[in-house]
């Protein structure tokens, strides 16, 4: 008989330490997002102590700062410390440069600048099941400074950019003519839906607070004619009726009443044969797979009193609950889907 010696892969820990220690990494880059690192390295390379004059930096660990955007492949360099010159990855020149349209860093800076020190709390948030954003949500946060309600559009604009882009390349608009974005904000996706479906008007359904930023973003496309700004709060109003009625990032922020209670407002809002689409981090019915959804269902635990993300599966449940007929799902980019429901 053949002796056969089976050989067992050696475990590594690697992955573990990586894991738990990820937060170094993930501060290093959102402290350089925030201080403008990449979008001074946009304009041209410089040297580690024209970055440290020009940001204010300390000599102590300006090194080890800047070739740790080296090593994780967020900057570029030539020569070694006191001869070395930085430069921008394309990656971080393209998204991470605050005066590029493709900016994608202001999700980043908020993440810096409040979302990072509530997640030191989680296991509080676990046990008791309560928000850790000292009893001030992210709404009544940013809604009361216009500045701080600026740059929490942009970074939610950042966020959701490819994905409202993805989902005009992939749905079939062409047999609709009215569409009214729900929490629509400064109407990102109204805008470019109309822009892109010359046949449709949309309309952004959001408070006040909103109004003018929405109103200067139609104004800036040239869209007056065909984009309108609703006020409405879509807890105590009625949806205006429409072919299709979208929500992005808006379902995830509340409990399970309320989320069915805004599909059947949608629901009584459509007509038969209309679309609800909805843009979330859609987790995988198995919830194994899409980390990024589970954890921002945490981030939901964070910042909310019932708020959570959920699947498709969950979804296709609670709207033929309420009547719709056909439900799909249309993934986007990265982890973020559309689910669909037709009535």
């Amino acid at each position: 008989m053949e002796n056969k010696t089976v050989v067992k892969e050696q475990l590594n820990p690697s992955r573990i330490m990586q894991v738990g220690l990820g937060f170094w990494a993930s501060k290093t880059l959102l402290s350089a997002v925030n201080m403008g690192l990449f979008t001074l390295l946009a304009k041209e390379e410089s040297s580690g102590e024209t970055i440290k004059k020009k940001l204010d930096l300390h000599q102590r660990g300006l090194y080890d700062f800047l070739d740790t955007l080296v090593a994780l492949n967020f900057l570029k360099r030539t020569g070694i410390k006191e001869s070395a010159t930085y430069a921008n990855t394309e990656e971080t020149n393209l998204f991470l440069d605050k005066e590029k349209p493709s900016y994608i860093g202001g999700m980043l800076e908020l993440s810096n600048n409040r979302l990072y020190r509530f997640w030191d709390t989680l296991e509080d948030g676990l046990k008791t099941g309560e928000p850790q954003n000292g009893d001030i949500s992210i709404f009544e946060d940013v809604y009361a400074d216009q500045q701080k309600l600026k740059e929490f559009l942009k970074a939610m604009e950042g966020l959701q950019s490819s994905n409202f882009k993805m989902l005009i390349q992939k749905f079939d608009f062409s047999n609709y003519k009215t569409l009214c974005d729900i929490g629509g904000s400064s109407g990102h996706l109204a805008i470019q839906i109309a822009k892109n479906n010359i046949h449709m008007r949309t309309t952004i359904f959001d408070l006040p607070p909103l109004e003018i930023l929405a109103k200067e973003n139609i104004l800036s496309h040239q869209l007056s004619d065909r984009v309108s700004f609703q006020t409405g709060d879509f807890f105590k109003d009625e949806f205006s009726e429409s072919d299709v009625i979208t929500m992005g990032n808006v379902l995830h922020n509340w409990g399970l009443e309320d989320k069915k209670m805004l599909i059947q407002k949608a629901y009584d809002a459509l007509p038969n044969e209309g679309a609800l689409i909805v843009i979330e981090n859609i987790i995988d019915d198995n919830r194994k797979t899409n980390a990024f959804g589970l954890m921002m269902s945490l981030q939901m635990l964070m910042e909310t009193p019932a708020g959570f993300d959920f699947t498709a599966a969950d979804f296709n449940i609670w709207v033929r609950e309420i009547g719709f007929s056909q439900v799909s799902t249309m993934p986007l980019t990265g982890n973020t889907s559309a689910v669909i429901a037709i009535k």
